[in-house]
């Protein structure tokens, strides 16, 4: 598990997948992006089926809904892409997450959370890295490693953020 989510306050991105509240690490994200084109990847599963161009760079568009078996949905105004930084085989790589609707970044103290449990949750456990409550609701903080380890199995080839030196 991330000792950073172990200790102390989470700085966290909140955003809406189908009705449901999830929360980023801050330090992951690196912007907040109005819906972009797309570029539909033939072959790739549904999790990375397109990707996007980002400030000059082509990066993945993830679906997290795809990872916790929630149905499409069309894109509305209020749709976001979240642009995150995260290690994939140990290289820092931009990717775009779909957000139905992106909140603010908030402080999520740990007494609040709790480890998902085992059975009883209509998605996987180990997609979930914690749950908080907060005001009578939940905040799923997923585990990334687990859902694009699980997930993200795809023959695409990602660019990562720094090109290898020749």
């Amino acid at each position: 598990m991330n000792t950073e989510l172990s200790q102390g306050p989470i700085e966290a991105l909140t955003f809406d997948l189908y009705g449901e509240t999830f929360a980023l690490e801050a330090g992951l994200v690196r912007e907040v992006l109005d819906l972009l084109p797309e570029t539909g990847v033939p072959g790739a599963p549904a999790f990375v089926n397109a990707v996007i161009n980002f400030r000059g760079r082509v990066i993945p568009l993830i679906d997290l809904r795809v990872a916790f078996d929630m149905d499409a949905r069309e894109p509305t105004i209020d749709s976001r892409i979240v642009v995150i930084e995260h290690a994939l085989d140990g290289e820092p790589t931009l990717i775009g997450l779909r957000a139905d609707k992106v909140h603010e970044v908030t402080t999520i103290h740990r007494e609040i959370t709790e480890e998902a449990p085992r059975v009883g949750l209509r998605w996987r456990a180990d997609f979930i890295r914690l749950l908080a409550r907060r005001d009578g609701d939940v905040i799923v903080i997923p585990d990334l490693d687990q859902i694009f380890a699980a997930r993200g199995q795809s023959t695409a080839t990602v660019t990562p953020i720094h090109a290898p030196q020749a």
